[in-house]
């Protein structure tokens, strides 16, 4: 019979294989629902199981040979009892069914063996004896306790049992408070970095504000993150770690988690000094296990807070032969970031506010390859993170954040943030329903110039300070150029008996000699009034000569604004612990030149700070007056009191020699008078 036609069947081909997600992970992922034991962590379960039935044994064993006890009582024949009652030697007995026990006023030797505690068993042949009659006629004790049985099941399990059962409690309890699990010493050498993932609340790039320029420089990162292909195409690669640097508050972990809720990708965040622990070894075993668990969660981005902790230059720590814990963990983070290929998707970002003493090896390409700089925010840039703090705070009609902006010079985020918050209470406290403007500069003055105290001053004591405070504003207020007179108080403040503060009309980036030199007359100004009046002068002027001196050694030794000492820089970079003048860097001749030069600007600035006060004593006199009378003046109450217009080419008229010396004030904090 023929077969009809055979129909070609189509081979069956293999199901195509996933798509590529663009990010290589080396190490084995875990699956949606949970995390897949390793190998490593089942072994570490079973050395620890194995320990806890040691322990068990050990204490079963020890509680069977001491707690417990041996049976002390001599197992002596029923014959040989009745004989020892016969002689007078038996004290004391007690029964249960057939078994007796007993005691016996003298030791009984018996196969070798000595004791007073005999026990022993009654046969059946002498059931019909008379050992009742016989124990009476020898006037012993039949007592009516029971024979002893030896301790009971629950004694012996709480003797056997229970002290090991406390000893594996307390050794879970401290592996879990040093490692954070049960499953072997190697869980202490586990990453305690906190993981944020995209379900949280996010931050974004919306509430970052005032530091645009950094915010741009990061703008890369999330965009590689979500587009990698774009940049893969044409060969490029993302940089592998972005270093944050700048002043402390400026906004460098903000940047870090607006960058992770922008790019909707896990973020791991943690301090390195959490890396570095008593025991060698376990920051490197950290660092280890947080790279593992950004590559398993990958695209991720770690971030390292304060890493000057563990990323000092190597060979600058005391350890024994450099080799010390903190160079350990180091050495474990350049392997780790060195070791990336640019296709895993992990991308480390670190803060430090000292990014001059970090190892060079970490700065190189490759490893912390973009170095992004967080400077502290303008005058627009300070009005609009003040939008951001309030933007949850009902704010009064009033409210000017472009004025209040412009009064905030220095200030970065965090300080702003925190005078938001203070408005907030004082309102709160006042019972207001919207925060107004007397709120926020009541709080700048509370930030700035402390809180005010109860303390109550002679009027002598009054008199002096208001002097002391009107020499520093007037002076302020004479030179052309100088920052404007904010408010003057004689009202203890902190550690001040009275304040006088100034700040700038809008931010100065850089500053020349002429108002260095301004500043200084202006610092001077309270000692100068003191001695002008009252011919001598008090302790009241010490933070004032401080500050003298700082500006003064810095013109002579860093700013090269000095003609003896030259165009040299003789001091230690700021920051830097090292002494002055240490022996190799400046010759004693040129600390000598250095602290004459620093006498000699400083000395000059107080003779024209005086002859200018003394040229405008009235003026000085009526200012004096009026913060007697009324405590704390305003910017325009001040300058009302003095006399003076608010145009500087009048006051130049007024005191026309002060251009020539160039002169100006700054705030100043003095310190209780003793």
């Amino acid at each position: 019979m023929s077969k009809g036609p055979v129909r070609a069947t189509k081979p069956q081909l293999p199901p195509p294989p996933p798509p590529d997600p663009g990010w290589r992970v080396e190490g084995s992922r875990t699956d949606g629902r949970g995390n897949k034991p390793s190998r490593t962590s089942r072994m570490n379960w079973m050395r620890f199981l194995t320990l806890v039935g040691i322990v068990l044994l050990i204490n079963w064993l020890v509680a069977s040979a001491f707690v417990n006890g041996p049976d002390d009582r001599l197992r002596v024949p029923y014959s040989e009892f009745r004989n020892q009652v016969v002689d007078g030697n038996v004290t004391k007995v007690s029964s249960r069914a057939e078994s007796i026990q007993g005691d016996f006023r003298d030791e009984v030797t018996f196969e070798g063996k000595k004791a007073t505690k005999f026990a022993t068993e009654r046969p059946t042949l002498a059931k019909e004896d008379d050992l009742f009659e016989l124990l009476e006629s020898k006037d012993i004790v039949i007592s009516a306790d029971p024979p002893d049985d030896g301790p009971s099941f629950l004694e012996s399990a709480l003797f056997g049992f229970g002290p090991a059962i406390l000893i594996v409690l307390l050794f879970v309890f401290l592996m879990r408070r040093a490692g954070g699990g049960v499953g072997g010493l190697s869980s202490i050498g586990r990453s305690k970095a906190k993981r944020y993932d995209a379900s949280q609340t996010r931050t974004t790039f919306e509430d970052v504000a005032g530091i645009e320029d950094a915010e741009q420089e990061l703008v890369e990162i999330v965009d590689f993150l979500k587009n990698p292909d774009k940049y893969r195409r044409l060969g490029a690669a993302i940089p592998k770690g972005v270093l944050l640097s700048g002043p402390p508050g400026t906004g460098k972990t903000l940047l870090a988690r607006a960058v992770a809720g922008e790019a909707n990708v896990p973020f791991f965040s943690l301090s390195a000094s959490e890396f570095v622990e008593m025991i060698v070894g376990v920051g490197a075993s950290r660092v280890r296990d947080l790279f593992s668990q950004a590559k398993l969660a990958s695209p991720a981005i770690i971030f390292i807070d304060e890493l000057d902790a563990i990323g000092r230059a190597r060979g600058s720590s005391s350890g024994l032969g450099g080799h010390d814990e903190r160079e350990q963990t180091l050495n474990q983070i350049l392997t780790e970031m060195d070791g990336f290929t640019g296709s895993e998707g992990v991308i480390v970002l670190a803060a430090t506010n000292r990014p001059e003493i970090l190892d060079s090896a970490l700065l190189r390409p490759g490893r912390f390859d973009r170095r992004v700089v967080v400077s502290p925010p303008d005058q627009v840039g300070r009005q609009q993170i003040l939008q951001v703090h309030t933007r949850s705070v009902p704010l009064d009609d009033a409210v000017d954040l472009s004025s209040l902006a412009s009064t905030t010079a220095g200030m970065v985020g965090a300080d702003l943030k925190n005078l938001v918050n203070e408005a907030a209470l004082l309102a709160a406290r006042r019972e207001h329903e919207r925060v107004n403007m007397s709120d926020f500069t009541d709080a700048l003055e509370k930030i700035i110039l402390g809180t005010e105290r109860r303390l109550v001053l002679s009027q002598d004591e009054r008199e002096r300070t208001a002097y002391h405070e009107s020499g520093h504003a007037l002076l302020g207020m004479l030179q052309p150029g100088a920052d404007p007179v904010r408010k003057i108080s004689i009202v203890p403040r902190g550690s001040a008996l009275g304040v006088t503060f100034q700040s700038p009309e809008s931010d100065r980036y850089s500053y020349e000699k002429k108002y260095l030199r301004g500043r200084i007359m202006g610092m001077l100004g309270g000692r100068a009034a003191e001695e002008l009046v009252y011919d001598e002068v008090t302790t009241g002027a010490a933070n004032d000569l401080e500050r003298v001196s700082q500006i003064a050694r810095q013109m002579v030794g860093r700013w090269g604004m000095s003609d003896v000492i030259g165009l040299v820089s003789v001091l230690p970079p700021p920051g830097d612990e090292q002494y002055f003048g240490a022996a190799g860097q400046v010759s004693d001749d040129t600390r000598q030149l250095v602290d004459r030069e620093v006498r000699r600007i400083i000395e000059a600035c107080y003779v024209r700070a005086q002859h200018a006060l003394a040229a405008n004593r009235d003026k000085l006199e009526s200012l004096t007056v009026q913060l007697l009378e009324h405590e704390t003046l305003d910017e325009d109450d001040a300058y009302r009191a003095a006399g003076f217009e608010r145009d500087p080419v009048n006051v130049a008229e007024i005191v026309p020699a002060l251009l020539e010396a160039g002169s100006t004030t700054d705030a100043t904090d003095d310190e209780p008078r003793d």
